[in-house]
């Protein structure tokens, strides 16, 4: 469990994160998950992968590079490629009934 700190906006979160490092979490991520948890995705070089959304709740992807918010996306259910615009060095999925959905989805 990893706390993550970001401002966006003119707010600041402070979100509690499962960590997924390895390819197996990484790979499953929110998957069917039913009661899933905020997920921090950490990769080890500056990429620009893009996610799915397939057999997953709806969700808050924000997008970080060395602590700074890159971009952040709503993501519905069943979108086949979601990616941002910028490369990134961590990934936080935050599913919809979590702390900090409901004001980061808007």
């Amino acid at each position: 469990m990893v706390i993550v700190n970001f401002n966006y906006g003119k707010r600041k979160f402070k979100i509690r994160a499962d960590e997924c490092r390895g390819f197996i979490s990484k790979a499953r991520g929110l998957i069917f998950q039913k009661n899933p948890k905020a997920l921090m995705f950490v990769f080890t070089s500056k990429t620009q992968q893009s996610i799915h959304s397939f057999f997953c709740k709806p969700f808050v992807a924000i997008w970080f590079y060395k602590g700074k918010v890159v971009e952040k996306q709503h993501v519905e259910p069943w979108r086949f490629s979601v990616k941002p615009k910028k490369k990134f060095d961590r990934l936080l999925e935050i599913p919809e009934g979590c702390k900090g959905y409901r004001a980061l989805s808007k």
